[in-house]
């Protein structure tokens, strides 16, 4: 009976949280911290994600060895196993463990077998953080080697607070766009675009004078040769789709993010044309075009799909006959549309939305002695 009392009382803590305005890894870190006096556990992973791929803009842990991170990585993108991020983000489970999704037999997941193991882990529980059927970040949590592990009620317990962390994320997206975060000191760097070369490993063989000026507003520590998280993740995911076949230039991967200096950038990665396998890698830094945030942030102000197709379309200039045209609906159903997306937006006409997105989508311009949003 007070373990159910304690486990309430977590819950409701955990959703005050989640609604409390705070930024993506503010809001993470506090509720990790909270969730295991409910839920015991040996370690953790967080991510911030782009929903529209699943790609990670920013990563964390807690109790994981850095070797093993990247082995992680690598089981997430390469190797056939269970409850990839991935397949919980757009399956009809959110989240699992690894002991039930192997139906207590853990030593067939590779990760477990190679990774978790070795290291004195146990099981593993996993979840999307998703809202509206876009996955705004992911939670990986870790148990000791025990033969017991996640037990059915603590899924459930950590299934029932992910929607509530999913739009606490959500929020930060135009929290963090607000410039309502603190940020850095330090001017912006330059709009123009970057380039920058991977060896296959990952490591930094050149950069342009603009990627590395991007690189430290993105990162913390790119003098050392670490990668923001957003190049790492688009590198990775250009090598996941070259297993198989040559990739097609509307596969190319891309993600979008926010710095720490408030900009929103996109990072996009392909191979230098005439390499040979394992050759480097070419990834472009450059500050995002209003027309690719858009539809992030509409997604942020809890737009349905529909909605945020005709929202695009009213961000292009079209009247309310092409839009009723170009979706194949009545105009009296586009002024439908258009008066629920006017009042999730808080705004009261087309000029105003329009306003609004261009406003979000718009970077704090930092100047010395002035704070900015963040990106973190």
């Amino acid at each position: 009976m007070a373990r159910d009392r304690s486990a309430a009382r977590a819950k409701r803590e955990l959703i005050r949280l989640s609604h409390a305005g705070l930024g993506a890894r503010p809001l993470l870190v506090e509720a990790l911290g909270r969730l295991r006096r409910a839920v015991p556990l040996e370690a953790y992973f967080a991510a911030t994600t782009d929903p529209a791929t699943v790609l990670f803009t920013d990563a964390w842990g807690e109790g994981i060895p850095p070797a093993a991170a990247q082995l992680f990585r690598a089981n997430e993108l390469f190797e056939d196993d269970v409850n990839h991020f991935a397949e919980l983000a757009r399956g009809p489970e959110p989240v699992r463990g690894v002991y039930a999704a192997t139906g207590g037999r853990p030593q067939t997941s590779a990760r477990y077998r190679e990774i978790m193991a070795p290291i004195g882990l146990g099981d593993e529980l996993r979840a999307a953080l998703r809202v509206s059927g876009q996955c705004w970040g992911v939670l990986c949590l870790h148990r000791e080697q025990s033969p017991s592990g996640f037990t059915a009620e603590e899924a459930a317990f950590l299934r029932s607070l992910a929607p509530h962390l999913a739009e606490g994320l959500r929020a930060a997206v135009l929290l963090e766009a607000s410039g309502a975060t603190s940020g850095m000191d330090a001017a912006p760097a330059a709009d123009g675009p970057g380039l920058l070369l991977l060896a296959d490993d990952l490591s930094i063989v050149a950069t342009t004078t603009a990627a590395w000026a991007l690189l430290e507003e993105v990162g913390e520590r790119p003098a050392r040769g670490e990668l923001p998280e957003p190049v790492r993740s688009v590198a990775l995911r250009l090598k996941q789709l070259e297993r198989d076949a040559e990739v097609p230039p509307d596969l190319l991967p891309r993600v979008r993010f926010r710095t720490r200096a408030g900009r929103w950038l996109v990072a996009h990665a392909s191979r230098l044309a005439g390499a040979e396998p394992g050759g480097q890698i070419a990834v472009i830094l450059e500050v995002a075009r209003p027309a690719e945030v858009a539809p992030l942030l509409l997604a942020a102000y809890g737009l349905t799909p529909r909605e945020t197709e005709l929202a695009a379309l009213v961000l292009a200039g079209r009247s309310t006959d092409a839009i009723a045209a170009a979706l194949v609906i009545s105009p009296h159903t586009v002024q439908q549309h258009l008066k629920a997306m006017f009042e999730k937006l808080g705004v009261r006409s087309r000029r105003e939305l329009v306003a609004r997105v261009a406003a979000d989508h718009a970077a704090p311009r930092a100047r010395p002695g002035a704070a900015a949003g963040s990106g973190e």
